[in-house]
């Protein structure tokens, strides 16, 4: 027989009573913390028992953040449901400034990070309303993200924090960033392996997936690879010191030192950057992607983009065999992989793929395949989904009116849609974070399915084994950050910023 929590501002008989929820709710009503806990396992059911807790103590309201529109929506109708009050707001960019200095004024507000900053900023909305902030997705609270900001205008107020995640940052300097930021106390951790937590949890079965490139595309990637080799030998040549392994991300490195101190070498470099991207595109999502890279490159005025697109005798003969393949319906070995494996599994199916040109490639050939499909994009963009359309994509997919969803990271962080039977990754992501976002998104309700697709000898090759380095750091992460906190607050002497935890 099923338990329902009992608690003060929450409904009766709408909320399971599980133990390691309560515990972690606890932790997070007791000092500022970040929660830790495997998608599917109810972050937002601790987030009502803070919530609930501190309506309780009268004087202040609560504060929910969330990434995107569709999160803030989904916590929204979650808290709007759950909780006995009435004045649960929900607050976004696509509301007036006038219907927004009202909304705030509500108890418990659900919002987007970067309307909150800019409201805090205006003045419409002051620190001082809230005695309790959560920032869902909370390992986003680096560099310039709204959160940071967020954070820094409660700063010197006494407001409760909690971060909720479902994996942390495999980087120390990020994990370290986001305790100070935060000022967090305590770490409250739990994985599907813990005692308490293992009742809850469903297997997810992951499959590897290797696929050979068609011969056109290897004889495209040759003559790129020819065409980015020119450029490194230049770069040597003048001076700049590179590892022997090319790489995007040393390259991008050096843009400012290049541009500061070596300007012979803006040329090459610029144009080599240009031909990685092009190179990636190519191997992991096809002809189409690789061609309108091209094409909006090309319309840009940059350095080098004449001679790359019009002198370079390797990457104009790419582009060439790129449109040839293309006028003959050749793509990627993916494509017709995917229906393959859509079909392996009955029910619906995820398909998380990083480039939105690609998200348009797989929707319409899945079309044509036969299989039912929509897509989930970001809203940036003259083809990007206005928010209360993602919403809406989200609905119908629930409602079965699509087998398959197409989504682009803006699918990754949270979403609860309980019948997914399988998730796709259709290309590999160097991040522990979203790697565990992507997977999270089946096996909640029963046995899940991740099948991850690779092209051989290609960047998916070389970002699967950078990821799977990285979950391995992450999951130790939590300890490393309990010890900072220890080691932080066993010294005397007081220090500030990053200082204090290094």
């Amino acid at each position: 027989m099923t338990e329902f929590l009992e608690k003060k501002f929450i409904q009766k008989n709408a909320i399971e009573s599980r133990e390691y929820q309560k515990n972690l709710a606890q932790q997070a009503i007791s000092e500022n913390c970040i929660v830790v806990l495997p998608t599917g396992l109810g972050k937002t059911a601790i987030a009502l028992q803070v919530i609930a807790e501190y309506l309780s103590k009268g004087n202040g309201g609560a504060l929910f953040l969330a990434p995107t529109r569709v999160l803030v929506n989904q916590h929204y109708e979650f808290l709007k449901q759950s909780l006995t009050i009435e004045d649960v707001a929900i607050v976004t960019g696509e509301d007036l400034i006038s219907k927004r200095t009202k909304l705030w004024n509500n108890s418990v507000i659900c919002a987007t990070p970067e309307i909150t900053k800019n409201d805090l900023n205006r003045g419409i909305v002051n620190p001082s309303q809230f005695n309790l902030v959560i920032f869902d997705e909370v390992h986003r609270t680096i560099g310039d993200y709204a959160y940071s900001g967020i954070a820094e205008l409660f700063e010197n107020s006494d407001v409760r924090i909690v971060g909720m995640t479902a994996t942390l940052p495999s980087e120390r300097e990020k994990a370290t960033e986001i305790l100070t930021r935060l000022r967090i106390a305590s770490v409250a951790e739990r994985n599907e392996d813990s005692p308490d937590v293992k009742p809850y949890t469903q297997e997810t079965d992951t499959e590897w997936i290797n696929v050979e490139l068609p011969d056109e595309l290897k004889a495209i990637q040759t003559l790129l690879k020819i065409a980015l080799t020119e450029r490194y030998d230049v770069l040597k040549n003048n001076g700049i010191k590179l590892a022997e392994q090319q790489s995007l991300s040393a390259l991008l490195r050096i843009r400012q030192f290049v541009l500061n101190q070596n300007r012979r070498s803006a040329k090459p470099l610029f144009t080599a950057i240009r031909i990685h991207y092009a190179l990636n595109i190519l191997e992991v999502h096809g002809i189409t992607p690789f061609l309108k890279f091209c094409e909006r490159t090309q319309a840009k005025k940059g350095v080098g983009i004449k001679e790359l697109f019009e002198l370079d005798p390797n990457f104009t003969r790419a582009v060439h065999l790129a449109k040839e393949a293309q006028s003959r319906g050749i793509e990627h070995s993916k494509i017709p992989k995917l229906k393959e494996i859509i079909e392996s599994v009955p029910g619906k199916a995820l398909i998380f793929t990083s480039y939105r040109d690609s998200v348009d490639l797989i929707h319409n050939k899945l079309q044509e395949l036969g299989v039912s499909s929509g897509i989930l994009i970001g809203k940036a963009g003259e083809t990007g989904l206005k928010q209360k359309k993602q919403i809406e994509t989200v609905q119908k997919f629930r409602d079965g009116e699509f087998k398959v969803l197409v989504a682009t990271r803006v699918g990754e962080e949270g979403l609860d849609i309980a019948e997914v039977n399988q998730v796709i990754f259709y290309d590999n992501v160097p991040s522990s974070v979203r790697f565990v976002q992507r997977r999270g998104r089946t096996g909640r309700k029963d046995t899940g399915k991740l099948v991850v697709m690779i092209a051989k000898n290609t960047i998916d090759e070389t970002y699967y084994w950078i990821g799977k380095r990285k979950i391995s750091a992450s999951k130790s992460m939590g300890q490393k950050m309990t010890k900072m906190i220890e080691k932080n607050n066993s010294q005397s002497n007081q220090k500030s910023g990053l200082d204090a935890f290094i």
